[in-house]
């Protein structure tokens, strides 16, 4: 059963990027020893927040683009067994290029 979830006003749906498990020097890292990824790839876009006015501001990021994100920023969810992070647009520290 595939779920598919359009994030609602300026959130992200991102998928984590996570880092290698071994170290250059061949270390193998635990789960409990390696940083929480910074870095994902954007799943989905909601259409953007409203000014005071109530006029649309539309986006800025767009679907597949990868971004860095805060370290412990977003809701973390399961979704069909994958880790996601449901970010807000003022989250999103920049774009990769």
């Amino acid at each position: 059963m595939a779920i598919s979830l359009k994030p609602l006003a300026d959130r992200v749906l991102v998928e984590p990027i996570e880092d290698e498990e071994v170290t250059p020097g061949g270390i193998v890292l635990p789960e409990t020893a390696k940083e929480k990824p910074q870095r994902g790839k954007i799943l989905a876009v909601g259409p953007g927040g409203r000014d005071e006015d109530g006029k649309l501001i539309s986006m800025e990021v767009k679907v597949g683009e990868t971004v860095l994100f805060a370290k412990y920023a977003g809701t973390e969810i399961k979704l069909e067994g994958k880790k996601r992070l449901i970010l807000r647009q003022s989250d999103l520290l920049a774009i990769v290029a």
